[in-house]
């Protein structure tokens, strides 16, 4: 059966897999700070949720703990195989830290409504921005929001997945089809340079990979480290 955003058990189950993931993998004592409840939190959590089911992936959500740490998930379809999930954990830049959580409070922490109610504005996805720590939890749903720091999150937050998506696909390619990663790695050298990306250095490891392995052409080796170098260029830009 597919599941949607509008099954509120399944968004929370997805919510709290992402929290959940953030804290074990970074705490030292997971039982001490597993929260069991939404006041039980300390550590402030914005996470942003996109599901559409004409795009790759069709789902995602993105949690970004005040200390930098971060979860990623999405659900991608395969052919002939359904659905897959792909997990992952990182830490994002202090730069793109402040930025979040300044965003989320110029939203008032998406209290109130931030979709714009216009239904003449295409269709791109049901997106939801939530907001917890110890005092507050909040949720929002919108396809399109005129709110500027919404706007701001949501580009961020996109170009954050695109990055991510492909980590993905590059630790795929690299596993099982080393013929590939020449055009994912031309994709993304492009998108990077204009500005469809964020958050680059995440991926620092598997290109890592790639441009020391022997086994790979030359050529895909040498776009590898063309964008660790553009990813270290970006970061201190940061």
């Amino acid at each position: 059966m597919n599941r949607t955003w509008k099954n509120a058990g399944w968004y929370r189950s997805r919510h709290w897999w992402l929290a959940f993931l953030v804290l074990t993998r970074f705490s030292g004592f997971v039982s001490a700070q597993a929260p069991s409840t939404v006041g039980a939190r300390s550590v402030a959590l914005v996470t942003f949720t996109l599901d559409f089911p004409e795009s790759t992936p069709s789902h995602y959500s993105i949690a970004v703990e005040e200390t930098a740490h971060a979860a990623y998930e999405s659900t991608v379809k395969v052919e002939d195989a359904g659905e897959e999930t792909y997990q992952s954990t990182f830490e994002v830049s202090p730069a793109t830290r402040d930025r979040i959580f300044e965003w989320a409070k110029q939203a008032r922490f998406f209290e109130k409504k931030i979709d714009s109610g216009n239904h003449k504005i295409a269709f791109t996805g049901q997106k939801i921005l939530s907001y917890q720590n110890g005092q507050r939890s909040f949720t929002a749903q919108y396809n399109y929001s005129s709110l500027e720091p919404v706007r701001q999150l949501t580009a961020l937050f996109q170009n954050m997945a695109a990055t991510l998506d492909f980590g993905r696909k590059l630790s795929y390619l690299h596993r099982y089809q080393k013929l590939g990663l020449d055009e994912q790695l031309k994709e993304m050298e492009a998108q990077a340079r204009n500005n469809q990306l964020g958050e680059i250095q995440v991926l620092t490891p598997v290109l890592q990979e790639i441009a020391d392995d022997t086994s790979v052409i030359n050529g895909v080796r040498a776009r590898a480290r063309d964008l660790i170098q553009m990813s270290n260029r970006t970061s201190s830009d940061h």
